[in-house]
């Protein structure tokens, strides 16, 4: 079955005071795009993440964004003791003997180097596994979601198909009878030509036009190419999605559109041009339909 590139998923876990949650959203595209929004605390896990993402999708552009909050002891950041003091000292030389120097706590703190942060690698490097099975959880879910596009993607151009393989049986129907039609209708033009004069028609000439135009509007060959292009894109549709086709089945969509052009305009007949155009519609939303597909 075929999968759509349009899906979304989410996970989020909380362990020990810090909440991790992630979010992910994937659109069309060419090939596979990621583009990994992280919290600053996680930075470096961008690698790890995008290398995940590929091994399960093929196509489309995927944006993934993981929240980070920490709520445990170890947010607070450390005291730097040393620089503290230093600050406190130098503020009571400025005092003389430091009789009467009253120090704020708070004020203190926010000096510059007064406090010290974890060390960033060190938060990502504690994340990684939680953040890892998060980022997994949450492509199982967009995947069965793209999934279920996919069912609804296959039974519209499935649709299509059948419709357009219908059209095409009666182009393939009418096709001979365009040549008797011509030869009906060249007969008369040459006797009411010929009457005058009292000649008649002779039957070589009268073959030798007919054959002549038949071989301009043979459309025999372009049918049997349209048709099995469709049963290629039949094949697609009922594979087992293991591989991404949706750039097989747009190819496959672009030389049907070709095939149809070229009979419409091989064969100048009112009732296969009506069902031409409806099949270069058909196609057409074969065409769009299929860039959604993975």
């Amino acid at each position: 079955m075929i999968r759509s590139m349009t899906g979304f998923g989410a996970a989020s876990r909380e362990e020990d005071g810090r909440r991790f949650a992630v979010e992910m959203r994937s659109v069309n595209a060419r090939y596979f795009k990621a583009n990994v929004r992280l919290a600053d605390e996680l930075t470096g896990l961008e690698a790890g993440i995008e290398s995940e993402l590929s091994r399960r999708l093929s196509r489309g552009s995927v944006t993934v964004t993981v929240k980070f909050s920490d709520r445990s002891a170890d947010a607070a950041a450390d005291v730097n003791v040393a620089a503290v003091a230093r600050y406190i000292d130098q503020l009571k030389s400025l005092a003389g003997d430091g009789t009467g120097v009253t120090v704020d706590a708070a004020t203190l703190l926010t000096l510059p180097g007064s406090l010290t942060e974890r060390a960033g690698s060190d938060q990502a490097a504690a994340a990684r596994p939680i953040v890892s099975a998060l980022i997994e959880e949450a492509t199982a879910t967009m995947v069965a979601m793209r999934e279920r596009e996919g069912e609804a993607l296959h039974d519209d151009l499935a649709g299509h198909v059948a419709e357009i393989d219908r059209t095409l049986a009666e182009v393939a129907e009418r096709a001979p009878i365009v040549v008797e039609l011509f030869q009906q209708r060249l007969r008369q033009r040459m006797e009411a030509i010929l009457k005058e004069s009292g000649s008649s028609v002779r039957d070589e000439d009268l073959l030798r036009e007919v054959a002549v135009f038949a071989e301009r509007s043979d459309i025999a060959e372009e049918i049997n190419r349209l048709s099995g292009h469709l049963v290629q894109f039949g094949e697609l549709l009922s594979g087992d999605g293991g591989k991404p086709v949706g750039r097989t089945m747009d190819f496959l969509a672009q030389e049907m559109l070709r095939e149809a052009n070229t009979i419409g305009s091989k064969c100048l007949d009112v009732e296969v041009g009506r069902r031409i155009v409806e099949v270069k519609g058909l196609i057409d939303r074969l065409k769009e339909q299929v860039q959604n597909v993975e």
